[in-house]
């Protein structure tokens, strides 16, 4: 298939799935272009072929448009769910919620904080749709939250998809609470207690948690500050023994901030296809990049369904909400049923906010100012730590998200650095949590999502000092 009959075949199933209505405006040629990563006349050729169908009409200064046509229906029709046939320690969480109660507890600087500064997301026009909505819906019927998830956001879920080069399959999309339950429905899907599952290391703890808290043992496989998981030693783990799947964060990793090169994502999808082995892709940073385009997923080069990808709004728009998605592949379906048993349904008011937030308000003008902030306040952290921290301290290169992975001389202990940090009211992510093998010990993970002050600057400062006196 051509490249541009492959985009006539994407826009025309978004328009039969309901995900791009009729009167809708499609993206442009220039943006559909630098998300595809095709030529421009590649993208005006489909464009062409497509008003040719009647599928898409053109308007002059205005754009292309989906086609109105007489008698079709309006909204996005979810096909049934088929019934689904019955058929070594992670200890790292109490680590974590110590360090969250600290935050909130004592309002200590959150260096150490898993969250973004909820400041700069528009906390007031969300609640503004969901105040109008629940006015409208005085009644609720739990029959609403019930899996998927509702329908106007599972719309633009996939639009939002569309938009940055990926074209999905509504029906596909779960709507999760957050990014956490989807990782471990995911996982509960893929694997039983006692499996072994490949993680990055060092790895985001969440992850961690869903393994520890299912009864199965995570194997830590030598990863890139900068490229990623070594696909070598992933390979040779997957010889010598049984792996029931991976989970990896491919862009913005949590805590080293790489983004996985195309070809090395290719790669690894590959590589796991080969053996059958599903991997948990965690993309809850996807839309936090620094560079000029959005970064691809392992899930575009999945062909067998074994790639179970997760994301939220939750790093990006909207902190309290908790609303996330699954887009499971071949275990679609057994993931919305263990959605359905583990916690029945999701709120409809967020999720109806978001859906109307997505589709009025500018999220591409929201994203580039937070992006913009990120970005820069990355560049001061960095040069803070390499100015007031000691001779021996590296720092990781991030290219999107909002997290910095700190390594300290080798005689530091993290624990007791965030003892006594605590001590001054700051808090750090100490290594320990990113690891089940404690192997990060002389390591950190800060937090630079927060707006720069005189008392972010003097804290940090302070915790220069108190590693010194550490070593």
């Amino acid at each position: 298939m051509k490249l541009y009959e492959k985009l006539v075949a994407e826009i025309e199933a978004m328009v039969s799935h309901g995900v791009l209505l009729p009167g809708e405006k499609i993206p442009s040629v220039r943006q559909t272009s630098l998300h595809h990563q095709v030529s421009m006349t590649t993208v005006i050729r489909a464009y062409v072929h497509l008003e040719s169908k009647g599928i898409i009409e053109s308007r002059p200064q205005s754009g292309y448009f989906v086609r109105r046509r007489a008698g079709e229906p309006v909204g996005m029709e979810l096909r049934a769910s088929q019934p689904i046939p019955i058929s070594a320690e992670v200890d790292v969480s109490r680590l974590v919620l110590s360090t969250l109660r600290s935050i909130r507890g004592h309002n200590a600087v959150p260096f150490g904080s898993p969250y973004p500064d909820p400041s700069l997301f528009p906390w007031r026009r969300l609640n503004q749709y969901a105040s109008t909505i629940a006015r409208r819906h005085p009644h609720w019927d739990v029959m609403d939250d019930l899996p998927p998830g509702n329908t106007q956001l599972i719309r633009q879920i996939a639009r939002r998809h569309l938009e940055n080069g990926l074209s999905v399959d509504p029906n596909e999309i779960i709507v999760t609470v957050g990014a956490t339950e989807a990782i471990n429905l995911c996982l509960q899907a893929v694997a039983q207690h006692g499996d072994t599952v490949a993680v990055e290391s060092p790895t985001f703890y969440a992850m961690l948690h869903a393994i520890e808290r299912m009864g199965m043992k995570a194997i830590e496989v030598a990863t890139d500050p900068r490229e990623g998981i070594d696909l070598g030693a992933l390979s040779k783990i997957i010889s010598g023994q049984k792996i029931a799947a991976c989970m990896v964060m491919p862009n913005f990793h949590n805590p080293l901030g790489f983004q996985m090169p195309d070809e090395k994502k290719r790669a690894l999808v590959k590589l796991l296809s080969e053996h059958d082995i599903p991997v948990i892709e965690n993309d809850v940073y996807n839309e936090l990049y620094y560079g000029e385009s959005h970064p691809g997923s392992l899930k575009s080069y999945d062909e067998k369904g074994l790639v179970l990808y997760c994301a939220s709004f939750s790093k990006s728009l909207a902190v309290a909400h908790r609303i996330g998605w699954a887009m499971p592949g071949r275990y679609r379906d057994k993931v919305e049923k263990l959605k359905f048993l583990n916690t029945l349904t999701t709120p409809s008011l967020p999720q109806m906010a978001i859906a109307e937030y997505l589709k009025n308000d500018g999220y591409d003008h929201h994203l580039r100012k937070v992006r913009r902030t990120y970005a820069q306040q990355a560049s001061i952290m960095v040069s803070m730590v390499n100015r007031f921290f000691p001779a021996g301290t590296s720092t990781s290169h991030p290219v999107g998200g909002y997290v910095l992975w700190v390594e300290l001389p080798d005689s530091v202990d993290s624990m007791k650095l965030y003892r006594s940090a605590l001590e001054q009211g700051i808090t750090v992510g100490p290594g320990y949590m990113f690891s089940p093998s404690n192997g990060f010990k002389n390591f950190i993970r800060l937090n630079y999502s927060y707006a720069w002050t005189p008392q972010l600057e003097s804290a940090l400062i302070t915790l220069g000092k108190i590693v010194t006196s550490c070593i």
